[in-house]
């Protein structure tokens, strides 16, 4: 009772409560414009944040970060536009509904399934934070280090067709936060001389230049859509009660995003797919789904709106970011000297716990928000893309500038938003970059650390929780290089299969083609024999 009393007390004052409405109603607002995302706005504001309190300004992050998905929601159903990533599964359900007429239904089913998944991501986080307190104290370097590496190879991983790409430009995020002063010995690294590298590539810079600047790039050089939105009668209320009628797929979508959300490097994506394949293969009428089935739209806005808080815990248990969005988190507590990890369960329980407590209440003004402003919340789907992007890449030069007030880091922020343009035209993955540059730091950190009392390399996996790391990444390196085996030798036997058909129908063809010649050789035969007989009976 006592750590809950001091958590609502953090919570309970007024900047506090002002960033947490800002948050969640900018979140809304950001996610509802398609081509922005939440991205690009934590990235436009994350140099704001380093002059607020800690809990003050993870809270506008975690408003924004939380209510997206809600408003992504909104173009996904009435006009087939996701407006963030992780809402392009909602097309597949939510705009049929609103092609044959139920565009409010659409939308009330997708708000109470978004509730739901908040509401019981955060409520399991708040009765496992005991267990977390308890575990967190067990992981020392050598653990935190094993569990980074895994962090990056569930990244690699999780693209799946990708692996390689995603692999090398992991490898070039963490060549890029080796650039400057070394930790230990504070020698200069990969520097070239050049003054501007010596302090290191800002991450912010990168975050800001790969996400917003490149997001600019692409907003400025795409063109205007006329976008006709669909009015919206009567009220939107009705999706709680629908929701009470598919309780089983609801929970069991919340469970996947919860445990997705808490691996890193898996997020929405995956937990979207496996709660939508199992709503479909235990549905009464699997044949619904993508036609506007309501079952279908529940699991997809569950699972992804149980993961923001499920995605706080290795951050805030280990120091580990998951995803690009909670490793801009992280250096908000950098910034701030806290330190996220072991020590923070231990000696800041209160402000883990308001966090949690900030994300539960996040969820509640979403929704009485979003029940009753969105008729002219639709309009801001309406904004011209180029008009967008004017506005995101002046916020992102204006935020990299005034991190240090350096022409150097616009130049640098400028060059990574090239090559995340790029990137984005070949369809190729920008996480792994930031994700690189954090884990990386992170794991030259711990390895040093834990190297001073290694021997020998059993004794970096002695220890219980290293050695199920070292397992688990075992594990998940030949499961990986398996399928791809797997996938090469369907390739083939696909690829031989083509050709023997291909080959056979090409022989028969051909016999055919045979026979017939054949036939009409006798035939031609024939005709100059019977022709020959007439001459001669008529000489």
């Amino acid at each position: 009772m006592d750590l809950l009393l001091s958590s609502l007390h953090i919570l309970m004052r007024w900047d506090v409560v002002f960033a947490l409405l800002a948050g969640s109603v900018g979140g809304v607002l950001i996610g509802a414009i398609p081509g922005v995302g939440p991205a690009v706005a934590i990235a436009i504001l994350l140099p704001a944040t380093f002059s607020m309190d800690p809990i003050v300004g993870l809270t506008v992050l975690l408003g924004i970060y939380g209510s997206s998905m809600y408003g992504g929601a909104i173009p996904a159903i009435l006009i087939n536009t996701p407006g963030t990533a992780v809402n392009a599964l909602t097309t597949y359900d939510g705009y049929p509904m609103t092609a044959r007429g139920e565009p409010r239904r659409a939308l009330s089913l997708a708000y109470s399934s978004s509730f739901f998944g908040g509401i019981f991501s955060v409520l399991c986080l708040i009765l496992f934070a005991p267990v977390l307190a308890k575990v967190a104290p067990m992981f020392g370097s050598r653990e935190i280090f094993l569990a980074a590496l895994l962090g990056i190879i569930l990244v690699i991983v999780a693209h799946k067709g990708q692996s390689l790409i995603a692999g090398a430009l992991a490898a070039l995020g963490i060549f890029i936060q080796t650039i400057g002063m070394e930790p230990v010995k504070y020698t200069q690294r990969y520097t070239y001389d050049q003054p501007f590298l010596q302090s290191g590539v800002n991450l912010i810079v990168v975050v800001l230049g790969l996400f917003a600047l490149s997001q600019a790039f692409v907003l400025l050089t795409s063109e205007d859509e006329k976008i006709r939105t669909t009015k919206l009668r009567g009220g939107l209320f009705q999706g709680l009660r629908e929701l009470g009628r598919h309780p089983r797929v609801a929970t069991v979508s919340a469970s996947f995003g919860v445990l997705m959300g808490m691996i890193p490097g898996v997020g929405e994506f995956t937990a979207q797919f496996m709660s939508y394949t199992y709503a479909q293969r235990t549905s009464k009428r699997p044949e619904d789904f993508g036609h506007g089935s309501s079952e279908g739209l529940i699991a997809a806005e569950t699972s992804n709106n149980a993961v923001p808080a499920a995605a706080m815990v290795p951050l805030l248990a280990l120091g580990i970011p998951g995803e690009a969005l909670t490793a801009m988190m992280l250096s908000v507590f950098y910034v701030h000297n806290v330190v996220p990890g072991p020590g923070l369960f231990q000696n800041q329980m209160d402000f883990v716990v308001a966090l949690y407590i900030a994300l539960l209440v996040l969820n509640v003004l979403v929704l009485v928000f979003l029940l009753f402003a969105t008729r002219p919340l639709i309009q801001v789907v309406k904004i011209p893309n180029r008009f967008l992007g004017v506005c995101v890449l002046t916020l992102s030069f204006v935020g990299v500038y005034s991190l240090r007030n350096s022409a150097s880091d616009c130049m640098i922020a400028a060059g990574f938003g090239v090559l995340g343009y790029i990137l984005k035209r070949l369809d190729a993955p920008v996480v792994p970059i930031i994700l690189g540059m954090v884990l990386g730091n992170i794991m030259e950190v711990k390895l040093r650390a834990g190297m001073a009392r290694v021997k020998t390399p059993w004794d970096f996996i002695d220890r219980p929780i290293a050695f199920i790391l070292f397992i688990v990444i075992i594990i998940v390196l030949v499961s990986h290089v398996r399928r791809i085996w797997l996938d090469r030798r369907e390739l083939k036997e696909a690829e031989w299969q083509t050709k023997t058909r291909s080959t056979r129908f090409g022989g028969l063809l051909s016999r055919r083609k045979n026979s017939l010649l054949k036939a009409r050789g006798k035939t031609v035969r024939g005709r100059h024999s019977l022709s020959h007989r007439q001459s001669t009976d008529q000489n």
